[in-house]
């Protein structure tokens, strides 16, 4: 982005804003040696060396060198989202944690290692809820001894994007040689809609159970014991199937049903399978006495979107899996 120098630019920011939104302006160069203005928001992670990380919305982490910089402030807080149940981090965290549960886990301090055998990033992947309680370097020793006596790779799983996230943390993975390889959106949504949309249900069977066929269109199946375990655990779990050809799974855990693994036999898609799916697994859930949706998507999913954006879903934050470098 390009911007027009207009009025008295300051640097009012310095070292002890590590922590807090920010708002940076800098000068970068062009190839043809002539400079432009840009800018940058995110939560400054830290500042070092005369380098400013600082990690936005997105989960992307920006390096800038205090030489480039022509202004600086702190900002406040992003405006809280207008649609949608209230929520926020520290009460949904905890809710995906019990929704996607591993098969063995061990606390470090505030974070929890999780490992399943290799099944999905999320049940193999430190959550940091809170301070490891020793100093990182020393924690991340642990986290990567922990998973290579597993034989997995080390993953931390943190997020950004919203109050009570973990910017800060994300900046600290990247100093310390960690990669971000996957992000995925999490979003929110009113139940009531869910199960009020305009679908034929009559297919729809519920089960506590997943069967052969439900497995065999669900696919991510690479460890059977250990993913039939993950996707067993949970507060109150149900299995929903259209005639085989499409699935979901949901779980509910107080006023919030989480809802995954939906998914549309390739040669079914575009019939409304999925919002069938949806709406039966939310009916499901409104009779448990539950009023919010969640659900987790990667951003490049486009169909898995468009169908979201229809039910009235909206992005809460984001959250990033960063794995241990070489």
């Amino acid at each position: 982005m390009e911007i027009t120098a207009g009025a008295l630019m300051e640097i009012r920011i310095t070292p002890a804003d590590v922590g807090k939104r920010v708002s940076v302006r800098r000068v970068e160069a062009r190839a043809d040696g002539s400079s432009y203005m840009t800018d940058t928001v995110g939560v400054l992670g830290s500042w070092t060396d005369g380098v400013l990380l600082i990690t936005r919305k997105d989960g992307e982490t920006v390096h800038i060198a205090e030489s480039s910089l022509v202004a600086g402030k702190v900002v406040p807080p992003a405006p809280a989202r207008r649609r949608g149940p209230a929520a926020s981090f520290e009460e949904l965290a905890p809710v995906m944690a019990r929704a996607w549960q591993p098969l063995e886990s061990e606390r470090l301090g505030g974070w929890t290692l999780r490992a399943a055998a290799g099944f999905t990033r999320r049940a193999n992947s430190v959550l940091p809820l809170g301070d490891p309680g020793i100093p990182l370097e020393e924690a991340l020793a642990r986290v990567t001894a922990w998973y290579a006596e597993r034989d997995l790779p080390a993953y931390v799983q943190a997020a950004t994007g919203a109050a009570g996230t973990q910017e800060v943390l994300c900046a600290e993975l990247e100093r310390h040689g960690w990669v971000r390889e996957v992000s995925a959106d999490v979003r929110i949504a009113a139940l009531a809609p869910i199960a009020d949309a305009d679908a034929d249900v009559s297919d729809v069977v519920l089960s506590r159970e997943c069967d052969e066929a439900w497995l065999g269109l669900y696919g991510r199946t690479g460890a059977p014991e250990a993913a039939l375990r993950v996707l067993r655990a949970g507060p109150s779990v149900w299995f929903a199937s259209a005639a085989g050809r499409a699935i979901g799974r949901l779980v509910v855990d107080g006023r919030w049903a989480g809802f995954a693994a939906v998914e549309v036999g390739p040669e079914h898609r575009r019939q409304g399978l999925a919002t069938a799916v949806m709406a039966a697994l939310a009916r499901q859930a409104l009779a448990e006495g539950a009023s919010a949706a969640w659900l987790q998507v990667e951003a490049d999913n486009a169909g898995a979107l468009a169908l979201y954006d229809g039910l009235g879903f909206a992005v809460h934050h984001s959250y990033h899996h960063f794995r241990a470098g070489s």
